[in-house]
């Protein structure tokens, strides 16, 4: 069987991989092809929440998160504006030890130039005047955050990217990917394609995509829920995006006056291939438990559905992005301990100079130096996932 040639092979068509084809084809660094064995947005970026805030760890991810919102906006103005909308962020706690964590975040957000408001119990009632408040003791709202549609975004990048020349192999199960003389060498519904380099874009999948190659990276697959509700009385899509940091719930607006809620971590690796896709009933009470505390009136609201997906994590809950050490021409883009949607854009843009300028450049460096794999050495260790939605920096000292 005759193979075509590429020059970069992506596998995953969630947000990320989608994004990366649609910057590459900006570079005119092509051809490019996008293999899934399902369709764009088919595991966690069609399940994700849709957050995007600048309240993050570091301030490379900051960079990251603001050019991702610039990009959803900038799209979702041209194809579809509903993918996309500033509306806010605010989270908040009532324990004096998260509150002085609150003050270090706060003093870094402004450091790194996030516009962070410092909000009182009754500044945060104003501006989430759904929510009951008297307990807390400090908040944080960042006015210019905003929500995207996940699925409808990735199909705007998909969509670009084809337009620009990019092939999507989609829907065909895949019979072997391997590297062969040189080269990274696809199979897949009869056809064939070898490329110089191979991304590994795959979510939850990368983790054993890269055991299969023979280079494993430190990445752990996890389960995480959400829940679509309908108040009995709906919600305005002005509506905050928001984050009770003691329950640990967040809340979004979603179409036609409903809410999202999650988290549902699952702090113990997952298969992405035998989770159950379902939400528990134990996930949604605890929902309502916050609802009851916080938001009264949303107590009673009716329960849409509640669904699962996987993530994958790393040890210090940073992504891994870059050339996969002891690989010629292997990269990973993979392990966004959830928030993999909120950096879509920035991190594909960065990848994309990478790939564009060859690997080894300086360019790798200057782009991806907090989230490159080489700072994982020795053999990969198992390790149990924890939440990445943390008001302090990780455990690595550079960050």
């Amino acid at each position: 069987m005759p193979s075509e040639p590429a020059e970069v092979v992506i596998l995953g068509a969630g947000i990320s991989g989608c994004a990366l084809a649609y910057h590459l084809e900006k570079r005119q660094v092509g051809p490019v092809v996008v293999y899934d064995p399902h369709t764009p947005a088919a595991g966690a970026s069609g399940r994700a929440a849709g957050i995007v805030t600048e309240q993050l760890w570091n301030e490379w991810d900051v960079e990251v998160a603001r050019a991702t919102k610039r990009e959803f906006a900038d799209l979702a103005r041209r194809h579809d504006p509903s993918a996309y909308s500033a509306n806010g962020f605010a989270r908040w706690t009532r324990d004096p030890d998260v509150e002085a964590a609150i003050d270090r975040a706060e003093e870094r957000f402004r450091g790194w130039g996030v516009e962070v408001e410092r909000l009182d119990h009754t500044a945060l009632a104003r501006r989430v005047p759904q929510g009951r408040f008297d307990d807390v003791r400090a908040a944080l709202f960042s006015g210019r955050d905003g929500v995207v549609t996940p699925s409808a975004m990735t199909e705007i990048y998909a969509a670009s990217a084809r337009e620009m020349g990019t092939d999507l192999w989609l829907g065909t199960p895949l019979d072997s990917v391997r590297a062969e003389g040189g080269r990274w060498e696809l199979t897949s519904g009869g056809r064939t394609v070898r490329a110089s380099r191979l991304v590994v874009a795959a979510g939850a999948w990368s983790k054993r995509i890269l055991e299969r190659l023979g280079h494993p990276l430190p990445l752990c697959p996890y389960r995480t829920q959400a829940a679509l509700l309908r108040p009995a009385e709906p919600e305005a899509d002005t509506l905050p995006s928001v984050h009770d940091i003691d329950h640990d719930v967040y809340v979004r607006p979603e179409s036609n006056g409903r809410i999202l809620a999650g988290d549902g971590t699952e702090h113990v690796e997952a298969d992405p291939e035998t989770f159950r896709p379902g939400g528990d009933e134990s996930f949604v009470a605890h929902v309502a438990e916050c609802f009851e505390k916080r938001f009264p009136a949303w107590a009673s609201a009716d329960l849409v559905r509640a669904w699962a997906g996987v993530c994958a994590s790393t040890p210090d809950r940073r992504p891994l992005v870059g050339p996969v050490p002891r690989a010629e021409g292997l990269f990973v883009m993979a392990g966004f301990n959830g928030f993999g949607v909120m950096r879509a854009g920035g991190v594909a843009q960065r990848l994309a100079r990478v790939l564009g300028a060859g690997e080894g450049s300086s360019v790798e460096r200057e782009a991806l130096a907090p989230v490159l794999p080489s700072r994982f050495t020795g053999p990969v260790r198992s390790f149990l996932p924890r939440p990445g939605f943390t008001l302090e920096p990780g455990d690595d000292p550079r960050f």
